[in-house]
């Protein structure tokens, strides 16, 4: 046997997701890797965007960014409640996401998000990872 390393690989991604697909419905869940973008614009000019997928029955953020002349907008707001409200109608249970100490905890905490753990950076407390949960409201957990 050999182990390579290789950039990232659609080819490689579909066989991965195809046989993880497989392996689910085997085992009676659903799936669903599906990735998403949605964006903010003003005159033609995209000014802030949220990335990431979904999987099994949760949404999972990857990336959200506002430029950095539009923050204090609320669009980065805008764009949390525009993913919430799409994918709760679906039936999705949660939205998870991971930021950085020097990004945005305390924004998602004020946007309902609830803290499940940080993994501390033993080099760079900037870097310790906050890892959130926001359940859907019909789907609140206790």
């Amino acid at each position: 046997m050999v182990i390579e390393k290789m950039e990232s690989n659609e080819e490689l991604e579909k066989l991965i997701d195809e046989e993880l697909e497989r392996y689910e419905t085997k085992n009676g869940v659903v799936y669903n890797h599906t990735p998403f973008s949605f964006f903010a614009k003003e005159n033609d000019e995209i000014i802030g965007a949220i990335t990431g997928f979904t999987c099994y029955s949760e949404v999972y953020i990857d990336e959200l960014v506002v430029m950095e002349n539009h923050r204090g907008k609320n669009i980065g707001t805008q764009l949390i409640n525009t993913v919430e409200e799409y994918y709760k109608k679906y039936g999705f249970n949660n939205m998870n996401l991971c930021t950085n100490e020097f990004q945005a905890p305390r924004f998602y905490e004020k946007l309902g998000f609830e803290l499940e753990f940080v993994r501390k950076n033993k080099n760079n407390p900037k870097l310790n990872k906050y890892f959130y949960v926001k359940f859907f409201d019909e789907n609140k957990q206790e």
